[in-house]
Parts: structure tokens; C-alpha cells; sequence
């Protein structure tokens, strides 16, 4: 079962909130259970797309609580089902068993570190401003997430991996960084889970706090993404595996975008915002 939520096209107001639709409803069911409801509007006077930025009406959707879970649960299972080596991913004489190399069980812990704690803010700290996204979303996001993790995990797990080239000090210079960056990231989203009261949709401009890890924020509009970007070059670094290498560029070319995006919204709401930041990176970008 899923929800749709009906939007009015111009005024983007929530008319709606159908609960518990069959996935196979048709666009006919929907019209009728939105008469129910309101029984001014006729289905035959009804207009119902999935864009609403085209059309009259509305998104089929997901809530974003839900959307996130299911992107960040897949990464977590789909490479500890490497880790582990499963049958029929590697050669059968080496099914179930494990690396050699520490820094292969090391890439495994940071790497789900990372998940879980996506899962944990996604249920206990984030608060979105826009509670659903569009249900063909979730297809794109998962494909994303759980293609790449896929891709990671199979050659730092594979049996004929082998670890980088400057050893123990790369290894451990790179967890300074990756674990660094987490803390940092963790502290963005808390900062930004105060600036908002439960149930509200209100932006402020954030400001640094008295944790350092907030600091950034004389600098960066989005640190949460500069913190997440200095994550996956730590463990780029770790694993010195060129699909993790492919992923923190993929990933920092999606982030620039959204981070290029709510800076440029910040300075069109706030007129007073500081100057002196940039989206991202500090002075670059």
C-alpha cells in the first residue's frame, strides 16, 4: 500500500492525502476516492498527471522517511551479501569466506558506519521541508545507490584484491579523514534540525554554533555536503578502489548541483545572507 498526495499545479497547496492505494490503482480509482472527498470536483472534471509543474493536479508519491530507508538499507545489505561472499558471486571455493588484507574488514565497518547512520538521521533527526518525493524517483535513487555499492563491494572484497600502495599510513590517514568528516556531517544535521521547530516548514539562515565542526559555516552554504564529499575521498583513499574513486565523483557532481541550488535560494530569501560563502567548497565552488 502507498499514498497519494494531490497538489493543486499553480498554488502547489495540498488538496489531498489519499492513504492505503493499491500500487496498481488506476488513474480512474484515484479520481473517484479524491470525489469522496470532495465532492465539488466531478472525476470527469478531474485532471490528473504525475507532473505537476505540466498539469492540474498531482504527484503520485512516497514520504521521504520511507524513500530514504529504502535507499540507504539497500547499500548496507547489498555489501555486507559481499563481505561475506555469498555463493555465486565469486568462485565457489570462496564462498563464505574472508580477506586477508585488515583493511578490507576496516572498508566494511566505515562503509556500514556510514549507512547506518544515514538510517538512524533519516528516522530520528532529519525534518523535510517537502514531505514526499515522486514515486519514479525512488526507481532512479535505489538504481543509483545500490548499483554503485554493488560495484564498490565487489572488487574491495574480491579475493584478489589488493591493499594500497603505501600501506598501514595510508589506511590510517584515511580513516582520520573519513571518520573526521562524519562527525562533521552528523554535526550539519543537527545544526540544521534545530534551526527548524517540529511541524514547521520555516528557513532560517544557519549559523555556526559552539560545536567547531559547525565553523564551516563562515565559509560553506551546504558544509553537510563538503563533509559528505570528505568522507568518500577517506575512503576513496582506504580502499584505493577506482569504483569508489567513480562514486565520490559522481556523488560530488550531484552535490555541487543541489548545494549550487540552495545557495542561490538562500541569497534570493535572505537578504542580509553573508556574502563570503560559497556552496560547497570554500572559495572554489
Amino acid at each position: 500500500m502507498g499514498h497519494v498526495e494531490i497538489l493543486d499545479a499553480k498554488t502547489k497547496d495540498k488538496l489531498c492525502f489519499l492513504d492505503k492505494v493499491e500500487p496498481n490503482a488506476t488513474i480512474g480509482e484515484i479520481k473517484s476516492m479524491f470525489h469522496k472527498s470532495h465532492p465539488q470536483w466531478y472525476p470527469a472534471r478531474q485532471s490528473i498527471r504525475l507532473d505537476p509543474t505540466r498539469y492540474n493536479a498531482s504527484v503520485l508519491s512516497l514520504s521521504l522517511s520511507q524513500v530514504f530507508l529504502t535507499e540507504y538499507a539497500g547499500p548496507l545489505l547489498i555489501y555486507l551479501m559481499f563481505y561475506f561472499r555469498v555463493p555465486f558471486i565469486y568462485a565457489p571455493k570462496y564462498d563464505f569466506t574472508t580477506s586477508k588484507h585488515w583493511v578490507v574488514h576496516l572498508a566494511c565497518m566505515c562503509h556500514s558506519f556510514h549507512y547506518v547512520k544515514r538510517l538512524l538521521e533519516t528516522l530520528f533527526v532529519h525534518r523535510f521541508s517537502h514531505g514526499t518525493m515522486p514515486l519514479r524517483n525512488i526507481f532512479k535513487n535505489c538504481t543509483y545507490y545500490w548499483g554503485f555499492a554493488a560495484w564498490m563491494a565487489y572488487y574491495i572484497n574480491h579475493p584478489l584484491y589488493t591493499p594500497p600502495i603505501y600501506g598501514e599510513q595510508q589506511i590510517r590517514l584515511a580513516l582520520i579523514v573519513f571518520l573526521f568528516c562524519q562527525i562533521g556531517n552528523f554535526s550539519i544535521h543537527i545544526a540544521l534540525r534545530n534551526l527548524r521547530p517540529p511541524g514547521s516548514k520555516t528557513r532560517k539562515i544557519p549559523y555556526p554554533t559552539k560545536n567547531p565542526f559547525t565553523w564551516i559555516f563562515l565559509l560553506v552554504s551546504c558544509p553537510n555536503y563538503t563533509y559528505e564529499l570528505g568522507s568518500w575521498l577517506g575512503f576513496t583513499l582506504m580502499t584505493q578502489c577506482l569504483p569508489v574513486a567513480a562514486f565520490t565523483l559522481v556523488g560530488f557532481i550531484q552535490m555541487t548541483v543541489w548545494a549550487k541550488g540552495k545557495h542561490r535560494s538562500y541569497l534570493k530569501e535572505f537578504r542580509d545572507y553573508p556574502t563570503l560563502r560559497s556552496p560547497i567548497l570554500p572559495f572554489i565552488l
